[in-house]
């Protein structure tokens, strides 16, 4: 049974994400209330309502499940235990295993290994000296990251031929928190796949898109992705199966290497409306937002075609002084976050320059 227009829609944070979704929300006839510490946070702006509290907030969590007919998130380092106790009063999507997977990198890994998608090599690794023997089996040379909360290349460090030694005091440089070193891999170029489940079960998959990364930042997403034809099927096809074993109902988002034969690994997941699908906006007829909107309402999903190949490019810190020069082009859609102040490495909105397929 479909959400009744009217209803209302939490949203758990309240960064740029959460201010679509409620755009998104809005069209469809739906009120958002919004969970977020930060006072006029960027979703709030456009939400009927904020609750201004600490995302596990025993009390905003009752008066956000009182006020809501379902309740989404933004950003997957919800706290599990909140989302879970949520769950019991409201229906909460997507479900909460999704963050408990996706919130762990050794987790996420293991997961996607045990249905069947292949991923770099990795190693957990809590002390120096695991991490001198892990770094020894991939022949002195990985990608050390926190298991935890890093994202836009945060908690990384990166080495190359140190099978020698040198490893002492890194774990506690790195916060003495649990660590997963992750083998390098020789790829082409990195996808993404932005795919949605309904309530039925019921599957849509976008296009892959080609993305590139600044200091760890995306930076661009281009559609077509350049990719062979079978290896844009197996990238659906794997977002698929994900969904599937998780009982998975929005939005997700999940990011591939493409290795030289057109094979792929997957590199992680993310149970949200993701970066690399803001291109949808411009080139498709219903948005990733609208997308997420319309599986956690039980509504029908909507056509994942694009009509236009795209550039999508984010705009970071100083980058919002193009604004006048970008609304000059045409066939350039613009969407700012609503953030005041441009800092160095903050996201303050994004654009698409979209070309008409023949």
């Amino acid at each position: 049974m479909s959400l009744p227009a009217g209803s209302t829609i939490g949203i758990i944070g309240g960064g740029q994400l959460g201010r679509m979704l409620a755009m998104a929300a809005a069209r469809l006839g739906y009120r958002t209330i919004v969970l977020e510490p930060q006072p006029d946070c960027p979703a709030a702006q456009v939400a009927n309502r904020q609750i201004t509290a600490a995302y596990d907030d025993p009390a905003a969590l009752a008066e956000l499940a009182a006020a809501s007919a379902v309740v989404t998130y933004e950003f997957e380092n919800v706290p599990v235990a909140a989302a879970t106790a949520l769950a019991a009063k409201v229906p909460v999507y997507p479900p909460p295993r999704a963050l408990d997977v996706a919130q762990d990198r050794v987790s996420e890994k293991t997961f996607l290994n045990g249905i069947g998608i292949a991923t770099a090599a990795f190693n957990q690794v809590d002390t120096d000296e695991e991490l001198a023997a892990a770094l020894k089996a991939f022949g002195g040379s990985g990608i050390l990251k926190t298991r935890r909360m890093g994202y836009d290349g945060k908690g990384q460090r990166v080495f190359r031929n140190m099978e020698a030694g040198g490893f002492a005091g890194i774990c506690e440089a790195m916060g003495n928190v649990p660590l997963i070193l992750e083998s390098f891999v020789q790829f082409q170029r990195e996808i993404s796949v932005i795919a949605a489940r309904g309530l039925d079960g019921t599957v849509a998959a976008y296009d892959p898109a080609w993305n590139v990364h600044r200091d760890g930042i995306l930076h661009t997403s281009t559609l077509p992705a350049g990719v062979a034809p079978a290896t844009g099927r197996d990238a659906k096809d794997a977002a698929t199966k994900i969904l599937s074993a998780l009982d998975y109902v929005g939005v997700l988002g999940v990011e591939f290497f493409v290795l030289a034969d057109g094979s792929l690994l997957a590199n992680e997941i993310a149970p949200r409306v993701h970066n690399s699908g803001h291109w949808t906006e411009a080139a498709c007829i219903v948005s990733q937002f609208e997308q997420h909107i319309r599986a956690i309402a039980g509504l029908p999903l909507g056509s994942s075609n694009r009509h236009s190949d795209c550039v999508m490019q984010n705009l970071i810190g100083d980058d919002v002084l193009r604004v006048p020069a970008l609304l000059a082009e045409p066939d350039l859609m613009l969407h700012l976050y609503g953030k005041a102040e441009a800092r160095p490495g903050r996201k303050m909105g994004h654009f698409t320059r979209i070309s008409r397929r023949g």
